[in-house]
């Protein structure tokens, strides 16, 4: 070999041995660490899609028949009690019979009044007659004649009584037609929306073709969120039971309420993921909620008070993390029993201790049991 060759191949060996030395060996990933810690651990079930604030009660109202909105009472968001009168149609045919029918009435109770007081007359007639007959100074002919007109006259009153009484049932027909023709709130509640303006007709629903409402009434005093879960959830969600009730017009605000119902049935509108209705209540509610507002519903199943935890996120296949060993900082892998679990924290009964280290970036390259870590 030339002298050329021999520096060359010793160049290599060096080479080799600086590579040996320096590059086989490893360097620490950098990794990020969370903290064994005590805490609360909650599990809990949400909904599978935004659910909505209902209104306990909510009419689409209309009046019963067809006609011309001759004035309208109301406007919309303006509050009304129960029984307020929302809105009338063109109705003074209807108006002009009910005066009509309070009219005969009187008549017809004038006429009662008469026919009784005939009557009256009648019957004292007729008994002085039958005292007369007795003390031999009138006829048995005349007494009997004069007892049969008072019969009569009293039959006459009674017809007159039953006269005027069915021409007071003719002025409530008369108020039940005109009646129709008005719109009154079946509850109190707040106007949402008016479907019609003066002058302008409004007709009932034919069957089977449904149509906006003359007036969409809601009760806002009393109201719910309805939201849906997975039909997998539902048989651990029960009436009473505990919730935390987000909705986006509060930001992240958590609101602590009540589950009032669970829907004895599934809705299978969408074929792959079927749910059930759970419907929940805001506990002692001070803000203005409007109905519409969408909503989440966090059911609370359980809750585990001041016990070992863990973020979620960094448990790989359910049951164990990677610790950060001291004081060397090698990866170890640890086998832990869990115990109640949610999106944030895991509870760890076993296998872990307070304040150790726990690797959280488990998905970065290089992070793995045996290998040196360098916290972030």
């Amino acid at each position: 070999m030339t002298k050329r060759g021999i520096i060359i191949a010793g160049l290599v060996i060096a080479g080799l041995g600086i590579w040996y030395l320096f590059g086989s060996q490893q360097q620490p990933v950098s990794v990020a660490i969370v903290t064994v810690e005590r805490g609360d651990v909650t599990a809990s079930v949400t909904n599978t899609r935004a659910g909505t604030v209902d209104a306990c009660r909510r009419a689409g109202i209309s009046p019963t028949i067809g006609g011309q909105i001759a004035a309208l009472h109301v406007s919309e968001g303006d509050t009304v009690e129960t029984d307020q009168l929302l809105l009338e149609l063109w109705n003074d045919d209807l108006a002009a019979r009910l005066v009509l029918a309070q009219r005969e009435y009187a008549a017809g109770r004038a006429r009662a009044r008469e026919a009784c007081v005939i009557a009256d007359v009648a019957e004292r007639e007729a008994d002085r007659l039958t005292r007369l007959r007795k003390q031999g100074l009138t006829s048995e002919e005349a007494a009997d004649k004069a007892e049969g007109d008072s019969k009569a006259r009293a039959a006459a009153c009674d017809a007159a009584k039953t006269t005027a009484q069915v021409g007071s049932a003719g002025i409530d027909v008369a108020n039940a037609a005109l009646e129709r023709t008005r719109l009154r709130a079946p509850f109190a509640g707040v106007v949402a929306e008016i479907n019609g303006e003066l002058g302008e007709f409004v007709t009932p629903s034919p069957v089977g073709i449904p149509t906006p409402p003359t007036v969409d009434l809601i009760d806002s005093t009393c109201l719910y969120i309805s939201a849906p879960i997975d039909e997998v959830d539902a048989p651990a969600v029960r009436a009473g039971m505990s919730a935390r009730i987000t909705l986006d017009a509060f930001g992240e605000r958590k609101f602590p309420g009540t589950v009032r119902r669970v829907a004895p049935y599934v809705l299978d509108q969408e074929k792959q993921a079927r749910t059930v209705k759970v419907e929940a209540v805001i506990d002692n509610a001070t803000e203005n909620l409007l109905p519409g507002y969408s909503a989440d519903v966090e059911v609370i199943l359980d809750t585990a008070v001041d016990v070992l935890r863990v973020p979620t996120a960094v448990i790989k296949d359910d049951s164990q993390v990677l610790v950060l060993s001291e004081p060397d900082n090698t990866i170890v892998s640890r086998d832990i029993e869990v115990g109640l679990s949610n999106w944030e924290f895991t509870e760890v009964r076993s296998g872990l201790k307070a304040g150790e280290r726990v690797i959280s970036t488990i998905d970065r390259a290089g992070v793995e049991a045996g290998a040196t870590a360098q916290v972030e």
